[in-house]
Parts: structure tokens; C-alpha cells; sequence
């Protein structure tokens, strides 16, 4: 007779399958060269060859020596022969089915149900902005954060199943890729491994520490062999009154004491959330109290780690909020600009959606649908709006916020109807909960307006890239005068392998980098400042720019242009 075993094993691999495609493919979805691939690409194509983009400064001044993002890049592209972007892709997938393997299994952990546990980790597979820190928690780049985060989040998944050693592992490999994610979930496996406990146990913890020791070699060895290095990070320097001014300018959202007083009330509402969850987990007797024993001593162990975790994490993202404005915004710490603690708080709104939606499953399994909708309306709400009091306090007059709210409130319908169904036992309860799985990822961008992301692609930029890649010199620098602070001089440079002399986008290196950042403000006011103007001609000219490209209807009287189509023009200085 054939094991059952296997065959759920193999029904959750799929369904987590499927969850990873969905929610890449429909909701919140993915996005190429519009945010941080655009700095990440140049990077690694100049560390892949030498001689491209040679003229330009983002390109010229890495700052991946502190991860594994690049070597790891590099070394899959030797062996395979395949693009960055498949590889990066590749990853990028691989990555957020990992972490929401790992939700599933700290749902089932929890006591969830393979059904419940599913659903939950459909619902973190729906993302959140956190506002204020402008961050993720589900990165729709393939950037060193989005890989880190779900990794995150399988360890803590591994730590609910009680395998410490996989779930060092993954978390060494978090630390590998984007250290500062990695940080929160380290400081509480400390105090975990150094929490009274029996021999076994205790050995058990230490030996999820193993791999974060060998991490912590190769990340030191890799950095120092990091190659194209032209200037170290800033680590223990303090912001001048320039340096400030510019990370204020190009990254505000570092600045705790810029962020709107709404954003503080948001996050301690979530937090509220996570621990009334667990609350409400504890009196249902999931949750085992810290003195609980058998005839065996501490054999619940792994629930007791994972309660550390799903109570240390949040805690860490908000006490990033204080330690941030003290370090950075009082002390002008130049570290604290690079680590960004505050991005932290993407524990504070991922673990809010998760054990929100682990309670409304315990709550729906007690036959308490009136608790379990008032969960699920938190749980949909979280991925439905970036600023949750905002859909409160503006849905009675503002059409777009009745839209979501009439969203979020049909979505926790429909989910409560599929656990009450599944509780009586009805003939049609998996098609009620089919349609819960997969009606987010369809009503929330649809019915609920929501746009995660502008798309700032187009042909007629893929048509210049192409050309500037076959008529140009390697070298030749190219500016983009008109541009102000849109995007899509970025995308040029990664999809053209050519040099661009200034743009805003570029200048998200600042705050890692003394010496850019003065050089990409230079350049930025000599040429950007003010947008494009004929007199600066000569100005464009000495900078060394070799091609002009501006937009219809602006053009540059005595010139010819090169290269043109229905949106751009392109002159040649030289």
C-alpha cells in the first residue's frame, strides 16, 4: 500500500508552486530595472567584464562587499552561460517559495490544518509595503533583501518544527546575502541559546549558531577579495553637514524624524496585532507557557523557541524606530545609513498578517466566525492598502477607499465561509477554499485599484538602448538633461552597457559611498539642476558628455540628431 505521507508532501510543494507563480506573475507581482536592479545590473556586468561601462560611476563603485549576491551571480553565470536576469530571476523565485514554505510550516507548527497552513501562507505571499522606511515584505526585484527576507522566514519555520541546524543554515545564508535582515533574527536566536534549559535542548540551540560562525569567515574573506573596489563603505565615519544634507535629499526615508506621525501609529497598531494574536494563540492553548514540562522536561521546546521569535522580531522592528533617530538622526552615524535598522519593521507588518491569519484559522476551527472574520479583515487589509488608518479614516468619503474596503471585507467573507464549510463538513468546501486561495491575487488589484508599480518600460526606450549598444563606443557617455528624477535613465544604462553621466536613480548610492556622493552632487548640480537648457551646452561638452538625449518637443538648435523615434533624440557632442 502506498504511503499517504508522500503524497501530501508532494500536494504542499505544489501548492506552494503555485503560490510562488501567482503571486509573481498577478499580485503584488515582480518588476526589472525599476528600482534597485537598475544600480545592482551595472554592477555586476562590469564586475563580469571589466571593460563595460568604464566611464561610469555607479558601475565603477560597487558596494556589494559585505554579500554573496555578486560571487554567487558571477559564479552561476560561468557555469551555465545564462543572462544575469534569468539568474537573478531564478533566485528570485526559488527565494519567495522559501519563505513561504516556511510560513506554511510555522503554520503547522501552530496546529494549522495542510489546508489552513496553506491559506496562511497565501497570505503572506500577498506582500505589504511598509511605509516610512520604504521597504518590502516580498521584494518584487530580485535584490539581496528580497532573497534574505524569505529565508528569514524559513528559519523561523525550521525553528517551529524544531530543526535548529536547517534553520541556522538558512539563516546564515540570509546573513550571507543582506546582513542587516539577517540581524533581528540573530540577536533573538542569542538570547534564545541563551535562555535556562535542559542539556539537550541547549545543544540543540548551539547548533544553529555553527553555520552563522562559518558565515561570518566567508562574508569576511569574500569582502576582502571583493574585486573593482575603488573606494571603501563608510563603517565608522560620522555625516559632515554635506553628507547629511544629500542622504536627506536622495534617502529620507532613513530620516525617522521626516516620517509622517501617521506611520508611528500604524506600526504600533500592528504590533498590537501580532501580540493580541498571540494572546488569543496562548488561551487557545497553542502556545505553551514558559515553566510548561512533561515526565520528559521541555518537550515542547520548538514552540517555546518560535514564541521568542514571533514576539522578538516585531519587538526588534520597533525598537529600530528610537535607536535609528538616536544613531542617525541625533549622532549622524554614517553606519546607520547603510544598515537602515528601520527596515526591520517589515517583521512588524509580515508576522501582524501572519499570526492574524493563524488566529482567524483557530478561531474558524472553534466554530467562532465572527472572531475569525475580524482577523481575516486585518489579514487582507495589510497587502489592500500601504496605510492602514487611511482606509479607516477616509472610507466613508473617499471612493477609492470604499473600493478596498469593500474588497478586504469580500475577500474575509469568503474565507470564513471556506473555514465554516470545511467545520460542517460540506460537499463544496474545497471549491470555497480554492476561491479563497486564489481570489486575492485577482480582486485586490481589480476590484481593490490597487497598483503596486508604474511600468517604465516602453519600446521606444528599448529601441535607443539597442542602438546605443550597436552604433556607440563602449565608453561613450550619454546624458539625459530632461529627465529630472524619472527612472528610466537607469534603464538605459543597463539595457545599453553605456556609461551615463548623472541621474537620480544612480544616486541611491550615497549612502554607502564619501566619494560618490559628493562626485554624484557634482555632477547632479552641474548639469541636472534646473533641467536642460541650451546655454549649458558648453557645460555638457566639458563634462566630457559625448551624446545628449532629450525628449520631443526640446531640441538642440544647429545639431542634427543621430538617432531618433517618437520619444527621444539623440545628439552627438563630439
Amino acid at each position: 500500500m502506498i504511503s499517504c505521507r508522500p503524497l501530501r508532501q508532494l500536494s504542499v510543494a505544489l501548492c506552494v508552486i503555485a503560490l510562488t507563480l501567482l503571486s509573481y506573475r498577478f499580485f503584488p507581482g515582480h518588476t526589472w530595472l525599476q528600482a534597485d536592479t537598475q544600480i545592482y545590473l551595472p554592477i555586476l556586468e562590469r564586475l563580469w567584464d571589466p571593460g563595460v561601462l568604464a566611464n561610469d560611476p555607479v558601475a565603477q563603485r560597487p558596494h556589494v562587499a559585505f554579500t554573496i549576491y555578486d560571487e554567487v551571480a558571477l559564479l552561476a553565470r560561468r557555469l551555465s552561460g545564462l543572462d544575469f536576469r534569468t539568474i537573478l530571476v531564478t533566485e528570485q523565485l526559488v527565494f519567495r517559495a522559501l519563505g513561504i514554505l516556511g510560513v506554511y510550516w510555522l503554520a503547522a507548527a501552530l496546529g494549522l490544518s495542510r489546508r489552513s497552513a496553506l491559506l496562511v501562507g497565501a497570505a503572506y505571499s500577498l506582500g505589504a509595503s511598509v511605509v516610512g522606511p520604504s521597504v518590502l515584505t516580498l521584494e518584487y526585484e530580485p535584490v539581496p533583501r528580497g532573497f534574505a527576507a524569505p529565508l528569514i522566514l524559513l528559519a523561523l519555520g525550521l525553528v517551529g518544527q524544531g530543526r535548529d541546524l536547517a534553520a541556522g543554515c538558512a539563516a546564515t545564508l540570509a546573513f550571507l546575502y543582506h546582513p542587516p535582515t539577517a540581524a533581528a533574527f540573530w540577536a533573538v536566536y542569542f538570547v534564545i541559546a541563551l535562555w535556562p534549559s535542559r542539556p539537550a535542548v541547549m545543544s540543540r540551540r548551539v547548533a544553529g549558531l555553527i553555520p552563522l560562525a562559518a558565515g561570518v569567515v566567508i562574508l569576511f574573506v569574500l569582502s576582502r577579495a571583493q574585486p573593482g573596489m575603488h573606494e571603501p563603505q563608510m563603517l565608522f565615519d560620522r555625516l559632515d553637514e554635506t553628507l547629511e544634507k544629500l542622504q536627506r535629499l536622495r534617502a529620507p526615508y532613513n530620516w525617522v524624524g521626516t516620517w509622517e506621525s501617521s506611520y508611528f501609529r500604524q506600526y504600533v497598531l500592528l504590533w498590537l496585532v501580532s501580540l493580541g494574536a498571540l494572546w488569543r494563540l496562548r488561551r487557545a492553548g497553542v502556545l505553551p507557557t514558559l515553566g510548561s514540562r512533561d515526565n520528559n522536561g521541555w518537550q515542547r521546546w520548538p514552540l517555546l523557541d518560535l514564541e521568542f521569535f514571533l514576539v522578538g522580531l516585531p519587538l526588534a522592528g520597533m525598537l529600530a524606530i528610537p535607536a535609528s533617530y538616536f544613531l542617525l538622526d541625533r549622532l549622524k552615524l554614517a553606519l546607520i545609513s547603510q544598515l537602515q535598522p528601520t527596515r526591520n519593521l517589515l517583521y512588524v507588518m509580515a508576522l501582524a498578517g501572519i499570526l492574524a491569519a493563524v488566529a482567524a484559522a483557530k478561531a474558524g476551527e472553534r466554530g467562532e466566525w465572527w472572531e475569525s472574520l475580524l482577523w481575516l479583515v486585518v489579514v487582507y487589509a495589510i497587502p489592500a492598502h500601504t496605510r492602514l488608518l487611511q482606509l479607516v479614516t477616509t472610507g466613508l468619503w473617499s471612493p477609492l477607499s470604499r473600493w478596498r474596503m469593500a474588497t478586504v471585507a469580500l475577500l474575509a467573507a469568503c474565507t470564513a465561509a471556506a473555514m465554516q464549510a470545511r467545520l460542517h463538513r460540506r460537499r463544496w468546501t474545497w471549491a470555497l477554499w480554492v476561491l479563497a486561495l486564489l481570489a486575492p491575487y485577482f480582486t485586490i488589484p481589480t476590484l481593490g485599484k490597487l497598483q503596486n508599480y508604474p511600468y517604465l518600460h516602453s519600446e521606444e526606450l528599448d529601441q535607443l538602448a539597442a542602438w546605443a549598444r550597436a552604433q556607440s563606443a563602449p565608453k561613450a557617455v550619454f546624458l539625459f538633461p530632461d529627465a529630472g528624477r524619472e527612472l528610466f535613465p537607469g534603464i538605459f544604462r543597463a539595457k545599453a552597457l553605456r556609461p551615463v553621466y548623472v541621474d537620480w536613480k544612480g544616486g541611491g548610492q550615497v549612502n554607502f559611498l564619501k566619494g560618490f556622493a559628493y562626485e554624484w552632487w557634482q555632477r547632479w548640480q552641474h548639469t541636472m539642476e534646473g533641467g536642460f537648457r541650451v546655454q549649458k551646452l558648453p557645460r555638457y561638452k566639458a563634462a566630457g558628455v559625448d551624446y545628449l538625449v532629450l525628449r520631443p518637443p526640446r531640441k538642440l538648435p544647429a545639431y542634427s540628431p543621430v538617432f531618433q523615434n517618437a520619444r527621444f533624440l539623440v545628439y552627438r557632442l563630439k
